[in-house]
């Protein structure tokens, strides 16, 4: 799987839990509503995703047949090698490169250097998820 890799999935499957690709946003699923077909259309499906990144609630409406991207979550590894404000200097445990993420709110009393974390890899993004115990 390369960075920033989707998958299709048929709308009426998902499910609240399951994450999308809504405006080019990773969003998690939160509502989904299916209307019944019209005369002559077919089954809409609203589907309201709350962004992994940003919060920000996104709502969008297609026929229930209709695919969408589903993004493909790699969970890696790192270590925290310095701490500058919000922002740590890791490097991954596989690959051995580096670069910086921002610390969630409710991770900046747990993040020390030299702890090791999980992040997920979501698209283009990379999100500090949980501090590893020693």
């Amino acid at each position: 799987m390369t960075e920033g890799s989707t998958k299709q999935a048929s709308i009426g499957t998902l499910k609240p839990g399951n994450y999308v690709v809504i405006e080019g946003f990773a969003c998690k699923v939160v509502d989904t509503q299916t209307s019944r077909p019209g005369k002559h259309g077919h089954a809409k499906v609203r589907l309201t995703g709350v962004g992994l990144i940003d919060d920000k609630k996104r709502v969008v409406v297609l026929p229930g047949h209709d695919n969408i991207d589903v993004p493909v979550i790699e969970k890696k590894t790192a270590q925290v090698l310095s701490i500058h404000g919000n922002s740590a200097n890791v490097m991954d445990s596989e690959t051995y490169e580096t670069f910086d993420m921002i610390i969630p709110e409710e991770l900046k009393t747990e993040c020390k250097e030299g702890s090791n974390i999980l992040y997920w890899v979501i698209l283009s993004d990379r999100v500090m998820k949980q501090i590893k115990p020693d």
